[in-house]
């Protein structure tokens, strides 16, 4: 397969490289870049030194149409009008920025602050949370891989929501994230004098992941129900943990909540429940595509709390991206994407 990446000099597409370095099925990796046109690619990245030397490529409508597979991993705002013309003209197209997310595009453009893509482009994304809309995912040609908040809390509480077993109503969602998740250009809260030695809260009532979420929460368990979404920077690397509280329904017990994220996810490679397990951090999911799921009751409150945790750059990005990729052209699911986690 030959494959194009928009936006190669992001952590984004830096983790795109990495997985498609070894997919036994990608024989080719072209690097574009909106800034860095004719530069060296190692030259930025030295640890890709004799991997990947070859210049950054101009984005070039007529040299895109080349490709397998065309993944972008740009800034919100600039695939909404790079990648329409390219529907149906080639490539299969998987888009890491969040512009064909939402499918309402005026809640785009209250959420993300920016024109949204033609109203027909956005219709003919498939959401890409893989394990859920698996079938849309198989027959799209424009992909719109979720956000990596939304894949973690999704993934956790879609099956009790579907089943009926906690009540929405109350739902609070609380996740923490690594700083790679801001991305690699600097800014005050990334700088790290800022961030190192400190916990801090941000867009308070106001992330572009709420919409997402509940969206999911209403394509996937017909629930139509605000959620209360809160985002924490944590001074690592990368790594999400998105602890959900809700309360269970009439009856529910842990048991049945935990055996039905198990008969969810079973046979799906990177859902793990991982209840008799005595540790759950994110470090267990660094590097890897997984995500893990643990569950407890609350039997004085009759509360549930729900915690998932990603690798922010791979289940939340370019892992499912690449999990993706292998579910459009009918591959295995796990081609590239057997990495053991990088705990230490």
């Amino acid at each position: 397969m030959k494959i194009g990446i928009i936006g190669a000099t992001g952590y984004g597409g830096l983790e795109l490289i990495r997985l498609l370095h070894n997919h036994p099925e990608v024989e080719q990796i072209d690097l574009f870049t909106s800034s860095d046109e004719g530069t060296s690619f190692s030259a930025k990245f030295p640890h890709v030194t004799n991997l990947y030397d070859q210049p950054l490529l101009k984005i070039d409508h007529a040299q895109l149409k080349n490709y397998d597979v065309l993944f972008a991993s740009t800034p919100a705002g600039v695939t909404s009008h790079l990648l329409p013309p390219l529907i149906g003209n080639g490539p299969k197209l998987i888009d890491l920025s969040g512009d064909f997310r939402l499918k309402d595009t005026a809640e785009y453009e209250q959420w993300y602050k920016k024109t949204p893509a033609p109203a027909e482009a956005v219709e003919l994304s498939a959401y890409g949370l893989t394990e859920w809309n698996y079938g849309m995912i198989k027959n799209a040609q424009l992909i719109a891989n979720p956000g990596c908040y939304p894949t973690a809390v999704l993934l956790s509480l879609l099956p009790l929501l579907k089943e009926r077993l906690i009540d929405p109503s109350a739902l609070i969602i609380d996740a923490k994230s690594g700083v790679s998740g801001a991305g690699n250009t600097p800014g005050p809260m990334t700088h790290f004098s800022e961030t190192n030695e400190n916990f801090s809260i941000y867009k308070i009532h106001e992330h572009q992941h709420i919409p997402e979420i509940e969206q999911g929460i209403a394509q996937f368990s017909n629930q139509k129900v605000p959620v209360t979404f809160t985002t924490h920077l944590v001074p690592m690397t990368r790594g999400i943990m998105a602890t959900s509280y809700a309360p269970v329904n009439a009856g529910v017990t842990e048991e049945q909540l935990v055996n039905c994220l198990k008969d969810t996810y079973e046979g799906r490679p990177f859902v793990r429940i991982m209840n008799e397990s005595k540790k759950f951090c994110t470090k267990q999911v660094a590097g890897s595509n997984f995500c893990d799921i643990h569950v407890k009751v609350d039997p004085r409150t009759n509360r549930a709390t729900i915690v998932s945790v990603i690798d922010n750059l791979v289940k939340g990005a370019a892992g499912q991206a690449v999990q993706n990729m292998n579910v459009q052209f009918g591959l295995d699911e796990t081609a590239g994407l057997t990495q053991v986690p990088l705990f230490i």
